[in-house]
């Protein structure tokens, strides 16, 4: 089954509005004409709203870095799936390993966040992965395991494919290394079989991307692999070219 791929940025805490402005106008030229692939850039909070504006009726779609799974309540500091909607947000990056590691998300938290986009009509992106320890010790397929069953345990399995799943080996993240084309496909292969073993239907449509430096450099043989549907880019994806570089050099779908 075609499965049309996702090049997604995520630029994390980067750009001011001003500098979003900046680089948005750089962008779209070099995308206007790019068929066949989905993008999109998952911006700070602040920028959702100018950015929304920006790309209206361009190829590319506006995408939150996280949200709270209520839709509203004592929660300070947290953004509801209503708010998102209101901007006309398309989608929001779920489980980054960043607010795994560094501010305490759990797979509790995840099992009613991916359900509570979904619902609201927001397209998630599950971010799974193991730590350079757990790959060491050869538990890569037990931590992968463990976050799809537990991540997605609420997600009825008709509406599996709708989410799209970002395999983010955590020892490539910002550090330059790379999984090998080989590591890539077994795990995001590993990962559609878990998906198979709820929905052999939705493992065929689900798109699992691969994040972790993922550059102009070494898209093309990434993106070319099997079982890869597009990228979460990270640090590459904070310049117009380069990202628009990675953009056209996705395999696109027949």
């Amino acid at each position: 089954m075609a499965r049309t791929p996702l090049i997604a940025g995520n630029w994390k805490m980067h750009k001011t509005q001003e500098q979003a402005e900046e680089y948005v106008q750089a962008l779209l030229p070099r995308v206007s004409a790019v068929d066949g692939v989905d993008i999109a850039i998952c911006v700070p909070f602040t920028d959702l709203q100018p950015m929304v504006d920006s790309t209206r009726g361009s190829p590319v779609e506006v995408f939150a870095q996280n949200m709270h799974h209520a839709p509203e309540g004592a929660f300070t500091g947290e953004i509801s799936s209503p708010m998102l909607i209101e901007l006309d947000v398309r989608g929001v990056v779920l489980g980054h390993s960043e607010r795994r590691a560094l501010f305490g998300e759990t797979d509790r938290a995840l099992a009613l966040k991916v359900p509570a986009a979904l619902a609201a009509g927001l397209v998630p992106i599950l971010c799974v992965g193991e730590t350079e320890e757990e790959r060491d010790n050869d538990e890569t397929d037990r931590k992968l395991r463990q976050q799809i069953n537990d991540d997605l345990a609420g997600v009825p399995d008709d509406e599996l494919a709708s989410v799209v799943i970002a395999y983010e080996p955590i020892w490539a993240i910002g550090t330059g290394r790379v999984a090998t084309d080989e590591q890539a496909q077994e795990a995001i292969a590993f990962i559609r079989a878990l998906v198979a073993g709820r929905d052999s239907r939705a493992a065929e449509s689900v798109r699992i991307l691969y994040g972790g430096s993922v550059k102009p450099e070494n898209a093309s043989e990434l993106l070319a692999l099997e079982d890869v549907d597009g990228a979460l880019v990270g640090g590459a994806s904070l310049e117009a070219e380069s990202f628009a570089q990675i953009v056209a050099a996705t395999p696109t779908t027949l």
